[in-house]
């Protein structure tokens, strides 16, 4: 692997997870910059799996006061996340390359319209908080195996599942996300390492850059112009679409 190589993995790293704290939408990048250097499409997407986890677990941490009084449902939420995420990385697992590559322009495209539609998809006030009903924990389960299987656009689901069904504050709800994650990265990881379909060396190259990231991106969250990160990331998801489509 060349020395410009290494760079944009790590860069992808960085950005990645900086962007995912901020509105998500961070698996553009990784899955991108692998796929750039030549890494097939179901070993780039198992890959940023392994690179995302350092990110969400930093990002999580400095949330861990809104986590502190998130209650026993963060728990509740995180189990049923665990199931799903099982169920959608055993699906990728099972498949071809060929068979997951005629998806991926599909994938890349729906879940840039999600991140672009987000906005739209979280109600304007936030209702006050209360537990999820039953439609809403399935709705989360249904976006946890969405995200085991592929990721991409998955914090932009949890948050507006948890924005219409759970309300409250933002950053309680960006809390409860994040820990979530974490929960979907770690199953996804574990079935991706047992299946074989994780490149290693641009995940140790990415795994650092994502821990900056996932920190930076907390304190960025809170001064950063949101419009300008979502601009960026929906750029990127559309050239990646665009790129698989031709190809």
């Amino acid at each position: 692997m060349s020395f410009p190589e290494m760079l944009l993995l790590f860069s992808a790293g960085f950005l990645s997870s900086l962007v995912n704290a901020i509105a998500g939408g961070g698996t553009f990048l990784t899955f991108g910059a692998m796929t750039l250097i030549g890494i097939p499409p179901i070993m780039a997407n198992a890959t940023s799996a392994v690179t995302q986890l350092p990110g969400y677990i930093t990002s999580a941490l400095a949330y861990r006061k809104e986590l502190a009084h998130a209650g026993r449902e963060v728990w509740t939420i995180a189990a049923l996340s665990f199931v799903g995420a099982l169920a959608g990385s055993l699906i990728l697992v099972s498949m071809s390359n060929p068979a997951f590559r005629s998806l991926v322009p599909w994938l890349l495209l729906g879940a840039t319209v999600i991140f672009a539609a987000g906005p739209y998809l979280r109600p304007k006030a936030l209702p006050p908080e209360h537990e999820m009903s039953k439609l809403g924990l399935a709705a989360q389960f249904v976006t946890s195996i969405y995200g085991g299987f592929f990721g991409a656009g998955m914090g932009i689901m949890m948050l507006a599942v948890l924005g219409l069904t759970k309300g409250g504050d933002y950053h309680k709800l960006n809390a409860i996300k994040n820990l979530t994650a974490v929960v979907i990265a770690l199953v996804a990881i574990l079935v991706f390492s047992s299946g074989g379909v994780v490149a290693w060396l641009p995940a140790v190259i990415m795994i650092p850059a994502g821990a900056i990231g996932g920190h930076t991106g907390v304190w960025a969250a809170r001064r950063a112009p949101q419009w300008l990160i979502r601009t960026a990331v929906i750029a990127v998801g559309l050239a990646l679409s665009w790129y698989y489509f031709a190809g």
